[in-house]
């Protein structure tokens, strides 16, 4: 246990220094591109300008991004819609910072409300484009500074010695977990695997996961949640929602288009 700990704080400390590096990147090439009025900036000053911003952004946009997308499940709504929601909250209190470090270099005042405008949505724009890059760099795919961070990820076992008679899925996991898996659910860029007796994250993704779960009976009940047919112990239901209890007495959020397919299956 004292190992995995100091296992997952190394790993938060190396992605978060994965994640300064891509964004002092950044930062420089904004700084060479000098967008948004900051051409009138020595080149030094301004690449120390963008690259500082950046890394506060970082304080803003990261935790509230990861926030956000793990609320998806629960209000059944497309990732892309709280990406975008996660943008336009972190830009609030990043675009009041912004107003204060331009202030700094020369007299601050109280702007109006349309340049008060003017200034959040652009702040809201490089702020969505920096958030796209950082998420298609692979690098920089990891759990989000503030969640629980999972051991650190194994490496594929090679498809030549594959457990014999076994979903290939199985092999990816440690084999403390066992190989009575209950549930896949999506996190971020990973599949986090809930077996009876743990889990595990694995980076790949959920539809990739679940073509590797031949043999394995079960449904896909959420956008972010695979689910095992015998795991199922009970169903609870408010109003118009429906999540799936399972024998470990974790709960699957069912999306309101699969209610009906899980009750043709006789799942519920």
């Amino acid at each position: 246990m004292v190992r995995d700990k100091q296992a997952d704080r190394v790993r938060m400390v190396r992605q978060i220094i994965i994640d300064l590096a891509v964004l002092a990147t950044i930062g420089i090439v904004l700084g060479l591109l000098a967008p948004l009025g900051t051409g009138y900036m020595a080149l030094p000053g301004r690449i120390t300008y963008w690259v500082l911003l950046a890394w506060m952004g970082y304080l803003f946009y990261k935790p509230i991004g990861g926030v956000i997308v793990r609320l998806a499940p629960r209000l059944d709504l497309p990732e892309w819609s709280m990406w975008l929601a996660s943008v336009l909250i972190a830009s609030v209190p990043m675009a009041t910072l912004v107003w204060i470090v331009n202030g700094l270099f020369g007299q601050l005042r109280m702007p109006s409300p349309e340049v008060a405008l003017v200034h959040y949505l652009a702040v809201c724009l490089v702020g969505a484009v920096i958030t796209l890059l950082f998420n298609l760099i692979p690098a920089t795919r990891d759990a989000s500074p503030g969640q629980v961070a999972s051991r650190p990820e194994r490496a594929a076992p090679s498809s030549e010695s594959p457990r014999a008679d076994m979903p290939r899925f199985l092999d990816r996991l440690p084999p403390e977990l066992g190989t009575e898996l209950i549930a896949l659910e999506m996190e971020d860029h990973y599949v986090r695997a809930h077996s009876v007796l743990g889990s595990e994250l694995i980076l790949m993704r959920l539809r990739d996961a679940m073509a590797e779960l031949d043999g394995i009976e079960g449904l896909q009940v959420h956008r972010s949640w695979w689910v095992a047919r015998g795991a199922v112990s009970d169903v609870k239901r408010q109003g118009r929602n429906v999540r799936l209890v399972l024998d470990t007495g974790l709960e699957a959020p069912v999306s309101r288009a699969n209610v009906q397919v899980l009750k043709d299956a006789g799942w519920i």
